[in-house]
C-alpha cells in the first residue's frame, strides 16, 4: 500500500521564529553558541517536536513536503537548511501564493492524488481550502505535536 505523503506548512507550523512570520525576520541567520538567530538576535526556533516528528516519518517511509507562503521565499530555504530540516523533504513549494497552487503542484511532481496527502498547516483558511480538494488536512494549533501527527497517522490506518 503506498504511503501518504505529509505535507507541512512552515511558519507557526514547524516553527516559530520568535514570534514571527520568516519573511518578518532580519537576515542574514547564523548560528550564536548553538541558537540559530537573525541580525537582530531574534531565536530562530523550531517547535520542540518537530526534528523528531519529521526523522521518524521519514524512518517510516513517509514522503514529506513542505508548503509555505511567503514573500520571501529565499529566507525560508536558508532557514530551512541553517535549522537542519531542509534534507527531510522530497518535494518543497516555498512562494507566495495560495496552498492550493503549493499543492497543486506537488501533485503534479510527486504523482500523489489529493487523497493521498495529510497537510498540516497553523491557519485555518488553508485547511478549509485545501479539504476543498479532497486533502487530509489538519489544523495545527500552537505548533506541531508528535501526538497530533500520530493521532493523524491512527485515523489513517483505522479508516
Amino acid at each position: 500500500m503506498k504511503k501518504q505523503l505529509f505535507i507541512f506548512d512552515l511558519d507557526f507550523t514547524l516553527w516559530h521564529l520568535s514570534g514571527t512570520w520568516c519573511d518578518c525576520t532580519l537576515p542574514p541567520y547564523r548560528k550564536k553558541n548553538g541558537i540559530v538567530v537573525d541580525s537582530t538576535n531574534a531565536h530562530m526556533n523550531m517547535y520542540p517536536d518537530t526534528i523528531k516528528i519529521l526523522q521518524k516519518l521519514k524512518n517510516e517511509g513517509y514522503p514529506l513536503a513542505v508548503a509555505s507562503r511567503t514573500d520571501q521565499p529565499s529566507w525560508a530555504k536558508e532557514l530551512m537548511n541553517i535549522l537542519g530540516i531542509d534534507h527531510f523533504f522530497d518535494y518543497k513549494e516555498v512562494y507566495p501564493s495560495s496552498k492550493i497552487k503549493h499543492l497543486n503542484r506537488i501533485k503534479e511532481t510527486s504523482g500523489y492524488d489529493f487523497h493521498e496527502m495529510v497537510f498540516f498547516d497553523d491557519e485555518y483558511r488553508n485547511i478549509s481550502e485545501t479539504r476543498e480538494l479532497g486533502v487530509n488536512a489538519v489544523f495545527v494549533k500552537n505548533g506541531i505535536t508528535s501526538e497530533l501527527v500520530e493521532k493523524f497517522k491512527q485515523k489513517l490506518i483505522n479508516q
